[in-house]
């Protein structure tokens, strides 16, 4: 049975991204968001876990992405009898077609179209 997609984004949402760009291939920030290891083990008990950034259609993007969240992740890559591990999430090079994305750059469309002040004015959850 095919599980829904749920699309993560990673720079601010995974990563706290306090830095800035650094590179495709540099991800300085430690240790990532509060909560995140925690989150993916439930995520992948009941979704099929895809990870796409701006960083992905880059050289050496999503190789970093991966060596980053294994190093975090630490015993928690691998599956255990608890539960399948983080070596399950997938890492897309295009933006998958997702039953749900959670990013810290985005406003949920709810049919009202956002007004243009409101979208200048826009800051993520770690600039607030």
């Amino acid at each position: 049975m095919n599980k829904p997609i749920l699309c993560l984004d990673w720079d601010g949402v995974i990563h706290p991204y306090t830095k800035g760009w650094l590179g495709a291939n540099i991800i300085d920030d430690e240790p990532l968001v509060e909560g995140t290891i925690a989150f993916l083990l439930a995520a992948v008990d009941h979704f099929t876990v895809v990870i796409y950034s701006s960083r992905s259609g880059q050289r050496g993007g999503i190789d970093a992405m991966q060596r980053r969240l294994k190093h975090s992740a630490g015993q928690c890559w691998y599956d255990s009898p608890a539960g399948p591990g983080l070596c399950n999430i997938d890492f897309a090079s295009e933006k998958p077609a997702a039953f749900l994305t959670i990013d810290d750059r985005a406003i949920c469309f709810d049919g009202t179209w956002p007004t243009i002040e409101s979208l200048k004015s826009f800051k993520s959850w770690n600039k607030q």
